[in-house]
């Protein structure tokens, strides 16, 4: 109950802090006040609108927001978000371009399960819709997941995985992002074990931690400091009472944005001091940079206390990827099972997250992957999400992973895949 009563407690400051929010800006936009010269009425109703705006933020799941785009016929083709596969952690969800014939190129983009939603990918969607059918795992915040579905860890992770590639077929390219990077791996490895004829295509591996010892961060730091007790303590919760998931022990959102935060803690303080002053002047707007990056930054979501807990114990502190020693199922996967599947590595050199040798140990792993078919990129100057979503996805990477996929593409036609599938309860 302990557990539940804390999880319940960080909401409800949440909560607050939004009434606070609201009430600071209603208060100090009262419209017989304007008849005043007092300045702090306008900081006031300022500080009140980028609280509210701030705090709401962080319990609502954000929108994908891509509407449309322009064909190669200079015409507008509207974009529908439509499931393909439902499951009770997360579905695979298609970017149906409509009026427009299947493309060549496949996409099953791996979005992250790490305190964001997929919708942190929206950039990387939207620059690849054009030239793509693209598919994304949509994965679900685990408060609204009720304890009757059960559990969830990186083996069921994994196992989701492969049920996507399989539905998806061989015609496939998949781009796993950071997280789900060695999960990725390890569910091709699987089905080359078990079902050779659905692997995909290729693999992009981006900013990924196969090997966590392979180049030191904070991150790594802290999985050997901590011990797996102390992380159960501190960071376990169950979900309050007023979500679906009531009861389901979960790593709350909140705790992750908290952690997040404070490694940039100067940075974000002086962003959201120079908003309120902005909102003060009348130059805020609701899609101004600020508010464009924070309602996306700040939109988290609960991870299944199994799913975190394993991931730290058996990827980082055991390193059972690494070492090619991962079970799934009662089955030990074995990388060197992938023999024909292109695998890409792309890599940022000023990554802090995911620090340049990390992923690039996948290809060590491919023992009987011929070196044709191995391929890495380092790009200069580059963080963590600017490999996959900024200025240097945009510019450098993404042609290179476009080049790369047509490079190991398949002639026959590709065909579109069935309209929705629904999947019974892991």
């Amino acid at each position: 109950m302990k557990f539940m009563l804390n999880y319940d407690l960080m909401e409800t400051s949440r909560n607050t802090n939004e009434w606070l929010g609201a009430t600071a800006r209603a208060m100090a936009s009262y419209p017989a006040f304007a008849m005043t010269m007092n300045p702090m009425l306008q900081l006031t109703a300022a500080w009140g609108e980028v609280t509210e705006r701030t705090f709401s933020r962080m319990v609502a799941k954000p929108d994908w927001g891509i509407r449309s785009i322009v064909g190669p016929d200079g015409q507008d083709h509207i974009v529908d978000v439509n499931t393909v596969v439902e499951r009770p952690f997360g579905n695979l969800v298609q970017f149906f371009v409509r009026r427009r014939e299947p493309m060549k190129r496949k996409v099953l983009l791996v979005a992250p399960m790490s305190g964001h939603y997929a919708t942190l990918l929206r950039s990387t969607v939207s620059s690849l819709l054009p030239d793509c059918d693209v598919f994304v795992t949509d994965w679900h915040n685990a408060r609204d997941i009720p304890v009757s579905a059960g559990k969830f860890d990186i083996e069921d992770y994994t196992l989701y995985l492969v049920d996507f590639m399989r539905h998806l077929g061989p015609d496939t390219h998949v781009i796993a992002v950071c997280q789900p990077v060695p999960l990725t791996l390890a569910a091709t490895a699987y089905l080359a074990a078990e079902d050779p004829k659905a692997q995909p295509r290729s693999l992009t591996l981006i900013g990924g931690p196969v090997d966590p010892d392979a180049a030191a961060t904070d991150v790594t730091d802290f999985g050997r400091r901590v011990t797996m007790g102390q992380l159960e303590q501190t960071a376990i919760q169950r979900v309050g009472f007023k979500y679906k998931g009531a009861g389901r022990m979960v790593y709350p959102g909140l705790l992750q944005l908290q952690s997040f935060i404070s490694m940039n803690a100067e940075r974000h303080s002086k962003a959201f001091s120079d908003q309120i002053m902005r909102a003060a002047r009348g130059e805020a707007r609701d899609n101004d940079a600020h508010n464009r990056f924070y309602d996306e930054y700040l939109a988290v979501m609960d991870m299944t206390a199994e799913f975190y807990l394993s991931t730290v114990d058996r990827i980082f502190k055991k390193r059972e990827i690494a070492t090619n020693s991962f079970v799934v199922a009662g089955k030990k996967v074995d990388f060197g099972a992938i023999t024909d599947v292109a695998v890409k590595i792309v890599e940022g050199a000023n990554d802090d997250i995911s620090a340049p040798g990390q992923c690039l140990a996948a290809l060590d792993l491919l023992t009987n992957l011929p070196d044709s078919k191995k391929a890495s990129h380092l790009e200069p100057g580059a963080g963590h999400y600017g490999i996959f979503a900024g200025k240097s996805w945009r510019l450098n990477i993404r042609p290179l992973v476009l080049n790369f996929i047509d490079a190991n593409s398949a002639t026959p036609k590709p065909q579109r895949p069935k309209a929705e599938i629904k999947l019974a309860s892991a």
